[in-house]
């Protein structure tokens, strides 16, 4: 409806416009006494026809391609963080400041003295932006001349939202620079909040949860980026290709995804790591006791846990079920899959893994 107004608007305002025009010119040529017959009426008549409806028609284009451009103006601002639009906005200041003191001597020449002051203005106007933004990542060199590092972006992925520690990490305060939720993974959370399936309902309906907490505990910057996703591709594989497109890191607690992002030179953060290494560390020659309660996969083994949840696979130790036995540790192997320990009773050779 409202184009439709428009495009009238568009129209009448042409038409308006033709008959202006006809007749003021026929006024200057000194034609006035024709205005009010037949052959003047018609004359303005037909301009403001024709020029009524190019206009209708033309202002249906103009309409439309200024829709277009203020989506993509809207998408671009959606896409510039806050403090990238308050560094812009301080670079284009300060470019201007130096064209107007540079344009001071210029602007009294002459003729050409104004034109090269505006385009003085405009290209410094420009390289302020320009230079802002390119270095809206470097921050001043400390005391001791060395550079402190940059804030940088982490990619959220789906599944380190659901598991829900990246919120008590974030509470924390150790995560430092800016977290972006691709919106792609937005929207596969919001699939599997609608699923059919109550398990994985549960879980995004979990992950929406998490993510609404971080945003309204507001400890750091948490953007949502809009970059459309493609639904012929996997997530993972969107979002290996956005972290290496905007050079950020990922944080995830998926060991697979983990592997390939390093194969394609990305980092990542990956928060079972982080929870590993936060378990206490067995060294060599410890001892400690574990009470066997089931069998293990291989035969013989026994299973048993440990105060914090580890699980210990004690060689030779299932004939023990039931009963608490100590076990001595003769080596520790860490992955991002879990932690591996290798012991043995006083002469038996165990294993003890997480």
């Amino acid at each position: 409806m409202l184009e439709k107004i428009l495009k009238y608007a568009f129209g009448l305002t042409g038409a308006l416009t033709g008959m202006t025009l006809v007749r003021l010119l026929m006024i200057r040529n000194g034609m006035e006494e024709h205005l009010t017959t037949i052959y003047g009426v018609g004359v303005i008549v037909f301009t403001s026809l024709i020029l009524g409806v190019l206009m209708y028609f033309l202002g249906g284009k103009i309409i439309t391609l200024t829709a277009e451009s203020v989506d993509k103006v809207e998408t671009i601002i959606q896409k510039i963080t806050l403090y990238e639009l308050l560094m812009g906005a301080g670079g284009l200041i300060l470019g201007l400041i130096v064209a107007n003191l540079i344009s001071i001597p210029i602007v009294k020449i002459d003729l050409i003295g104004v034109p090269i002051s505006i385009i003085i203005n405009v290209l410094f106007g420009i390289s302020g932006i320009y230079f802002a933004v390119i270095k809206r990542n470097e921050s001043i060199f400390d005391g001791a001349g060395k550079k402190k590092h940059s804030s940088e972006i982490k990619l959220l992925d789906t599944s380190v939202i659901i598991d829900g520690r990246i919120l008590d990490l974030s509470r924390t305060g150790f995560l430092e620079g800016e977290l972006v939720i691709p919106g792609f993974v937005l929207e596969e959370l919001r699939h599997l909040a609608d699923s059919a399936d109550d398990i994985v309902r549960a879980k995004g309906r979990r992950g929406l949860d998490v993510l609404n907490m971080l945003k309204s505990d507001a400890r750091f910057p948490i953007t949502i980026d809009s970059t459309e996703g493609d639904s012929k591709e996997e997530v993972d594989e969107q979002l290996l290709s956005r972290a290496k497109e905007i050079g950020a890191k990922v944080i995830t607690n998926d060991y697979n995804l983990g592997k390939v992002a390093a194969i394609k030179g990305i980092d990542v953060l990956n928060i079972n790591d982080l929870a590993n290494a936060m378990k206490p560390v067995a060294v060599s020659g410890e001892e400690m006791t574990i009470r066997i309660v089931k069998e293990g996969k291989e035969n013989g083994q026994g299973i048993g846990y440990l105060d914090d949840g580890t699980m210990v696979v004690v060689e030779q130790g299932y004939n023990f079920k039931g009963q608490t036995v100590d076990v001595v540790v003769t080596s520790v192997l860490q992955t991002s899959a879990g932690r591996m320990i290798f012991s043995k009773f006083k002469n038996v050779h165990c294993t003890i893994a997480t």
